[in-house]
């Protein structure tokens, strides 16, 4: 693993700093520490990271306030959240900030790490690439999948890599159905240790940003007991 890979490891428990930071040096990444959530947001805007692991309970500022702040800087780094014990509220959270995973404490170093290396390389796979494929535009959507830009009306709109995934594989299949667990294996590489509603709270985000009503959605549509499916294009 190249040694430019830049982690910033926010925790204010000493212990959970040595027990993460150990493995993530020897893989080879290079590990910067902060112990609260101000001291994360100025370590942050010193230099440049390819991942956040971010624990919910901080001092000063809680994790869900940095994550927060992060993505309104427009920052679209992969955001990990450590939340304490399995408390759906800060999952649900972290989420509707932008975070793009979470990991439940207590956790193996062993999930740990795979958790990293699939942030990472989503991260990587989401960088722009000499292949090309055509945009596609329907009802004032417009999704170019070679630069990841998504504009609706002709506003350029701001998506996670998460949301943006998400929606590319349901707009590359309209009309299709995909079940929560095909997102997540979509998106993630697997559905295991995540809950399927996850996928809800980035359509219900996907949602607010693209659809002139989220409650009556154009584009994104439900189907009751199933999962999701990309409106078909009108034929004519």
């Amino acid at each position: 693993m190249e040694a430019s890979v830049r982690i910033l490891l926010v925790d204010d428990e000493q212990a959970v700093q040595t027990l993460l930071t150990y493995p993530l040096r020897r893989d080879g990444y290079e590990v910067v520490s902060a112990a609260n959530g101000r001291e994360a947001l100025d370590r942050f805007a010193e230099q440049r990271f390819d991942l956040v692991v971010l624990d919910v309970m901080l001092p000063n500022l809680d994790g869900i306030e940095v994550c927060r702040r992060l993505r309104s800087s427009r920052s679209q780094v992969p955001i990990i959240m450590l939340t304490a014990r399995d408390d759906e509220m800060d999952k649900v959270l972290g989420l509707e900030m932008g975070a793009d995973d979470y990991i439940t404490k207590p956790f193996s170093v062993r999930e740990f790490r795979s958790r990293v290396r699939a942030a990472l390389r989503r991260s990587e796979m989401g960088r722009p690439r000499p292949d090309t494929e055509a945009p596609i535009s329907i009802a004032g959507l417009r999704i170019d999948f070679d630069r990841r830009a998504v504009s609706i009306r002709r506003q350029r709109v701001e998506l996670t890599y998460v949301e943006f995934e998400i929606l590319a594989a349901l707009a590359r299949a309209p009309g299709s159905v995909f079940t929560r667990e095909m997102l997540l294996e979509h998106v993630w590489g697997d559905a295991a240790f995540r809950d399927p509603r996850t996928i809800d709270v980035h359509i219900r985000h996907l949602r607010e940003k693209l659809e002139r009503d989220p409650a009556s959605p154009e584009y994104l549509l439900t189907v009751r007991g199933v999962g999701y499916r990309f409106r078909e294009p009108e034929q004519g």
